[in-house]
């Protein structure tokens, strides 16, 4: 059984500020960073400031719009029906 891992990129204002948002496509150009699809990863994440140091950015962007899509994919559980997140890891 393979994880499901949601890619997220930086993108700036123009003015020094980043959000991060959703590449759900996995195509949009830039240095990207791969999360659980759960709001207790993407929120250690955001706490240990883990997506600033993976996207190379040097201010904690906004994450709301990535919280935001996050918590509406786990309003429905994961795709096994469960609240729990999946922690199996399919090995190469």
């Amino acid at each position: 059984m393979a994880v499901e891992l949601l890619r997220v990129v930086a993108v700036s204002d123009g003015n020094g500020e980043h959000a991060v948002i959703v590449d759900a496509r996995a195509n949009r150009p830039g240095r990207g960073a791969w999360l659980h699809p759960v709001p207790q990863c993407v929120q250690q994440a955001i706490r240990r400031r883990a997506l600033t140091r993976a996207l190379r950015i040097d201010r904690p962007p906004d994450t709301s719009a990535l919280v935001e899509h996050v918590e509406t994919l786990n309003q429905h559980g994961n795709r096994t029906g469960s609240k729990e997140h999946e922690h199996t890891v399919k090995s190469r």
